[in-house]
């Protein structure tokens, strides 16, 4: 097994220094604590400079950045997260009526944590609790997209749920950049046949994908004749997104 990083271990000792000193802090006294060469130190505070993890000030004196402390911040509980797209979320049922749900990672599998029913007549049943497949729905690849794989890309294939199905985990990571390009995801027939869904991620603090919210439904109310998302949808989903996405950085600042 690969041994420590010894870079990586006296960054996070300058940071404790510094996080823990009652004022800022000097080259001088960050190299004689942690017993490193000035041109190290130096070379070190600059790097956790110019990253946004320490400030300094006119007399070179290094303090906790703002980087650091938005870092901190970044996480966003699911509930935190549900009361802040609610009524979103019911804004874009009406708009579309479609089902909408919203994701996050719990327990490292996207689960959903808010459920908006179709706005018709329908039978529904409510799925906040529910796990989803991340490599077979719309808001798994969000997540995966931009959250990566929570216990590491698989060696082997993903379960199967339709022929639609993208098993392969290669096949799914080349999937996920053109994700990325595109900032949505969507999936038709891949978890269900005859049903398709399209997601966009949910942004925190620093950017940080903490969530992902889209739309459910048939295939020929969200896919025009070729199979394709309708664009329309695509972008209540991704206008939806970003209104979630600020409403939740202003409510931290």
């Amino acid at each position: 097994m690969p041994g420590s990083i010894q870079s990586v271990e006296r960054a996070a000792a300058i940071l404790q220094l510094v996080a823990e000193s009652s004022g800022p802090v000097g080259l001088t006294e960050v190299a004689e604590s942690l017993d490193l060469a000035k041109a190290t130190a130096h070379g070190l505070l600059r790097t956790l400079e110019d990253v946004g993890f320490l400030d300094h000030d006119a007399s070179g004196k290094y303090s906790v950045g703002a980087g650091l402390l938005d870092l901190s911040r970044a996480r966003v509980d699911p509930h935190d997260l549900r009361s802040h797209a609610m009524n979103w979320a019911d804004s874009l049922a009406s708009r579309s009526g479609e089902a909408v749900r919203i994701a996050a990672y719990v327990d490292g599998e996207p689960r959903i944590v808010h459920h908006v029913f179709r706005p018709d007549d329908t039978l529904q049943l409510l799925e906040v609790g529910q796990s989803r497949p991340a490599h077979a729905t719309a808001l798994g690849k969000a997540l995966l997209a931009w959250g990566g794989f929570p216990r590491g890309r698989p060696d082997t294939d993903f379960e199967r749920f339709t022929q639609h199905t993208i098993v392969n985990p290669r096949d799914l990571t080349r999937h996920l950049v053109e994700v990325r390009r595109q900032g949505w995801a969507c999936d038709v027939e891949e978890y269900h046949p005859g049903e398709a869904s399209i997601a966009a991620p949910v942004r925190g603090h620093v950017g940080r994908v903490v969530g992902a919210i889209g739309l459910a439904g048939s295939v020929d109310r969200l896919c025009d004749t070729g199979g394709r998302p309708r664009p329309h949808l695509v972008t209540q989903v991704c206008d939806t997104a970003h209104s979630v996405s600020r409403d939740l950085v202003t409510s931290r600042r």
